[in-house]
């Protein structure tokens, strides 16, 4: 039974468990869906030089990826406001719905463009459908149980990482990369229809008097080409560090908007969940991109024996996930955020010094699973503290708030290491640079940490 503030039980007894016959096929659905969206991120990574050399479109590689990346940040800005007003039903089914059209017309593409078009539309839907999910949490289970179903959405994450790049190769070998497109979309329609009942069950709660924020949406569209050109002039010769300099300012100015006030300031409770969640991505997918490609410049190891590596950390990632979502209450939400943040500087720590020192590759491994493990702690605890600090009216705007910090701090982190890179790659060894710049964020973030504790109510309350 729900109500407009989420699920009510009798005073004393435990809520059901999220596989518990009462929530079992939402909670499969649900983590499907979000299972789906990381697979098909991943898959296209692999399939995406099959696709630029089938339909010649080498110039657009690039945008391939950017794309998504950007449309998104507008459709978890839509979606949360969306959710506000009216639910999270609505705005999930239509996630979906641009996903799988998306996916429809990257899979049938006659050339690259159609393909990229796809990809944007695509992005949107995936952006859409994680915020809208993140308020379905908060409706249908009881907030003891969100730690237990944000470890299923970070081990929907991180599967993918295991078998993604596998499977869209064996589709690709066997049939055609379109089908590594095409395949998801039955997929997805299959896992949306395990959430239809739960979600017919849902009062719609949220203020439908509100007015539609279209400031925040043009801010988001704003920041999403903020987002795109991060990604797109680093390369540029001569000009590109300023160019990219210019393009974080406007998405700093832009996501001011986007987040709840005082984020960027780091005021204490919520704005500083949202920064720290941020600035964590940032730090770890910043290490992340560049590992490989050291083990196999500097250490001369195969592209399957650089991967090893990332393997090792998805695993510790999802194993923490699962112990965090175990212990419950027993693990304050604020401590696992604070532990896990020092883990992964740990990790990022040690592979800045084997990158300075040479030392043996296997340290880069150990490395990884112990920031691996830190991400599985702090990352499912940053969306526990984040709906735990919203009420029903703001939950969309805090779940949106809290992918764009994921969205933004990876792409403003890789746009930077992608500009100094290509600046010291001749004259200096750009791999420490790139690791320390990744230590330096990962420290703010842990110093930050201990102020993510605060009360619920005022840190949940959105920029206007």
């Amino acid at each position: 039974m729900t109500t407009d503030t989420g699920p009510v039980r009798t005073s004393g007894t435990s809520a059901p468990g999220i596989m518990s016959g009462t929530f079992l096929w939402i909670t499969i659905g649900a983590s499907a869906l979000v299972f789906l969206g990381a697979f098909e991120s991943l898959a296209v990574t692999t399939v995406m030089p099959v696709v630029s050399a089938d339909l010649g479109g080498e110039r657009l590689y690039a945008l391939a990826f950017a794309g998504p990346l950007a449309t998104g940040v507008i459709g978890m800005v839509a979606a949360g406001n969306w959710s506000d007003r009216r639910g999270p039903r609505a705005p999930l089914y239509t996630a979906v719905a641009a996903f799988v059209a998306g996916l429809l017309i990257a899979g049938l593409a006659p050339g690259m463009e159609v393909l990229v078009v796809g990809r944007f539309v695509q992005g949107l839907g995936s952006g859409a459908m994680m915020v809208a999910l993140y308020v379905v949490v908060a409706r249908v289970y009881a907030q003891e149980r969100h730690p237990a179903i944000f470890a299923a959405f970070a081990a929907a994450w991180v599967v993918p990482s295991l078998i993604g790049p596998t499977v869209a190769a064996v589709v690709t070998d066997l049939w055609s990369w379109h089908w590594v497109f095409l395949g998801v979309v039955v997929l997805s329609l299959a896992a949306l229809l395990m959430v239809v009942p739960a979600l017919r069950g849902l009062s719609r709660g949220g203020d439908a008097s509100a007015p539609w924020a279209f400031g925040r949406l043009g801010w988001s569209v704003l920041a999403a080409v903020a987002v795109l050109a991060l990604n797109l002039v680093g390369d540029v010769p001569g000009i590109g560090p300023v160019l990219a300099a210019g393009a974080v300012v406007v998405a700093l100015v832009a996501v001011r908007s986007l987040v709840p006030r005082g984020t960027l300031s780091a005021r204490r409770g919520l704005p500083s969940v949202i920064l720290v969640r941020g600035l964590m991505a940032g730090a770890f997918f910043g290490t992340q991109v560049y590992m490989p490609y050291l083990l196999t410049d500097q250490y001369a190891l195969t592209p399957t024996l650089a991967g090893l590596a990332l393997t090792g950390g998805a695993l510790a990632w999802s194993t923490a996930s699962t112990v965090q979502g175990r212990m419950g209450a027993r693990l304050s939400s604020v401590t696992a955020l604070r532990i896990g943040t020092v883990l992964v500087l740990t990790g990022i720590a040690i592979v800045l010094a084997t990158a300075a020192f040479r030392w043996d590759a296997l340290v880069i491994a150990a490395a990884w699973i112990v920031a691996g493990g830190g991400m599985g702690l702090m990352s499912p605890r940053s969306s526990v503290l984040t709906l735990s600090m919203s009420t029903p009216k703001n939950q969309g705007f805090n779940s949106a708030a809290m992918t764009v910090a994921d969205s933004f701090g990876s792409a403003m982190v890789l746009a930077v290491t992608g500009a100094l890179f290509a600046a010291l790659a001749t004259t200096a060894d750009p791999f420490t640079a790139v690791f320390a710049l990744a230590a330096l964020i990962a420290a703010v973030a842990v110093v930050l940490a201990p102020r993510v504790a605060g009360t619920r109510g005022s840190e949940g309350e959105q920029t206007p």
